[in-house]
């Protein structure tokens, strides 16, 4: 069964929906009617997802600027910087590997086996404590797991920046890893559930563009630290590892919990305060405040299977779970395995075509993280207006015609290369040198168009995936098995993760800009599963998505809309029966 047992409300709602074929809509909310009201002057007709949710975000005007919604603000800026923690990683190690120092003292290379254990140990550690994250999140709440992932990584970053062996260095990896699963549990989980539904893909949207919120100072750090002539050129970087889990673990008590959170724990009286202060100005007989609470106490179980550590199965056992999961499982390998693991490699990357310069390379690596994040968040400026299904259509195929552009163009300059090696050996040069200095046969404009590809791929792939990388899951997952997923889904990126670093740097040393045509092929077959299997999930409460994955063909029950009349002065006067 679904872990959301039917109520003798939802009874109702099941017999509506068999004789209408439609999502159910909240009478208190939306009166039904045959479109009557459409003849004032003014009113028109609109189609909409959810004609109660319509109604109720039109007619509850959240203040902006109330010393509420800047709280609520400041919650999911709190979120958002568990982000930069793990974002904060992703560009950290690529600009270490490249310093003279640290090789100096671990002697790894740029590419092969060392690199992967040092890359993948990070990963590692997260599947490890994926699991241990959603009890954690779903027994003590979303603030405590946040502040538990920040006292790991604290750790962590230490034994990391201490390190003289390699053996120290991959174990602090390690602990980094599992730091961060925890907190990348609690912190969507979170943003997602406390946001008002007109505010949450945006709210969660920006909690995933945290991953550039660390990344570009990472970046910068990095580069700026790399003209150091001592080891605090690579220590300095790791130590900074921690400033944003001491902000987040000075801030997470001063926040409210997540209503959802206490709905789930006979904490109702607390979860409607909640939404009387945060999602209705302070008004209880807000339209707003009443669906969010009516659609709360009859979709959230207080003896869900949140409350068995152990209890997996509501995920795979029936449609629905099943339905939830593939989104799950789709967003989580499709958002690690789409070419953008391929940014741990960067300064090896822009090596390949042509920038062999290491203060090039770590300054190109700034400004690829840069207008990646412009990229994303330009996306989450328009996440809550935009279909999340065409935008991951439209946007992996695209991410595919920028990959091939980049790996065309590579295999030109590879030529170019290999045949200016061969003249300067004909000229009597050593080989070293003849290969150091090849660069002076090769057009340099095949060099900046596969740099360009590469860019504009990161671009694409930052609109499409960062910010519903964090909406997808949340949204597809109810509340009480909302732990346990988002715990799966760490497991998943970070197997993908280990992947990419595991086999990145041996297929970067072994077959070059070659491995990008993997991710050309791969992009192609994401693009064709989106459409046939991605299930819109915008415009809809969460919910109601229960009604949607119920459905036995959820890809089409999301799409289905309904239509509503609004007057002239922005009411909605009636939801319309066929």
């Amino acid at each position: 069964m679904s872990s959301t047992a039917s109520h003798d409300g939802a009874s109702s709602n099941e017999k509506h929906l068999a004789t209408h074929d439609v999502a159910p809509a909240h009478d208190p909310i939306v009166p039904k009617g045959h479109g009557e009201t459409a003849a004032a002057p003014g009113a028109q007709e609109k189609e909409v997802r959810n004609a109660a949710l319509f109604a109720a975000i039109k007619e509850s005007n959240i203040k902006p600027w109330s010393k509420e919604s800047l709280h609520l603000y400041f919650a999911i800026f709190v979120a958002f910087c568990c982000a930069c923690a793990n974002g904060y990683d992703g560009s950290l190690m690529t600009g270490i590997i490249a310093m003279d120092k640290f090789q100096e003292q671990f002697h790894t290379g740029d590419t092969g086996s060392k690199v992967s254990v040092i890359f993948s140990l990070y990963t590692v550690g997260a599947m490890v404590g994926a699991p241990f994250a959603a009890v954690l999140s779903d027994r003590f709440g979303r603030r405590k797991g946040m502040f538990c992932g920040g006292v790991i990584i604290i750790i962590g970053a230490v034994i990391v920046a201490t390190s003289s062996k390699l053996a120290q260095f991959v174990v602090g990896r390690f602990i980094l890893g599992l730091g961060i699963a925890v907190m990348t549990v609690a912190a969507p989980a979170y943003s997602i559930e406390i946001a008002p539904p007109h505010w949450r893909g945006r709210c969660t949207g920006f909690y995933n563009c945290g991953w550039f919120g660390g990344s570009i100072p990472a970046a910068c750090v990095t580069y700026g630290c790399y003209f150091i002539k001592s080891d605090w050129s690579w220590r300095i970087p790791l130590i900074l590892q921690a400033f944003a889990c001491i902000i987040v673990m000075g801030s997470v008590f001063f926040l409210p919990e997540s209503p959802r959170y206490l709905f789930a724990n006979n904490r109702e009286a607390e979860a409607v305060a909640f939404l009387v202060k945060y999602h209705g100005n302070g008004d209880p007989s807000s339209k707003l405040v009443l669906l969010e609470t009516e659609e709360m106490r009859e979709g959230i179980k207080t003896d869900g299977v949140d409350k068995v550590w152990w209890d997996y199965r509501p995920l795979f056992m029936t449609h629905n779970g099943r339905w939830r999961m593939a989104q799950v499982l789709m967003i989580s390998i499709f958002g690690q395995f789409s070419g953008n693991g391929l940014g741990y490699f960067n300064t090896v990357i822009f090596k390949n075509i042509g920038v062999t310069s290491t203060s090039k390379q770590l300054a190109y690596n700034i400004l690829n993280s840069v207008i990646s994040a412009i990229g994303a968040l330009t996306a989450v400026s328009m996440t809550d207006r935009m279909p999340r299904r065409k935008v991951l259509i439209i946007g992996t195929f695209m991410c595919a015609v920028a990959l091939a552009t980049n790996s065309g163009l590579s295999a030109t300059l590879e030529k170019q290369t290999n045949r200016g090696t061969q003249i300067n050996l004909d000229a009597g040069m050593p080989e070293k040198e003849a290969k150091d200095n090849a660069y002076l046969h090769v057009d340099s404009s095949y060099a900046k168009g596969a740099l360009a590809a590469y860019f504009m791929f990161n671009v694409i792939f930052s609109f499409t995936y960062t910010p519903l990388q964090g909406v997808i899951p949340t949204e597809a997952l109810e509340t009480t098995i909302r732990g346990k997923g988002l715990a799966l889904s760490g497991f998943i990126v970070n197997a993908m993760g280990f992947i990419n670093q595991f086999a990145g740097p041996i297929a970067l040393d072994n077959i070059g800009y070659k491995y990008i045509f993997v991710f050309v092929g791969w992009d192609l077959v994401e693009t064709v599963a989106w459409y046939f299997f991605g299930v819109e999930s915008q415009g809809r409460t969460l919910e109601q998505l229960e009604w949607v994955y119920d459905q036995p063909n959820p890809v089409k029950a999301s799409l289905k809309v309904e239509k509503v009349v609004v007057q002239a002065d922005g009411h909605v006067s009636e939801a319309v029966v066929a």
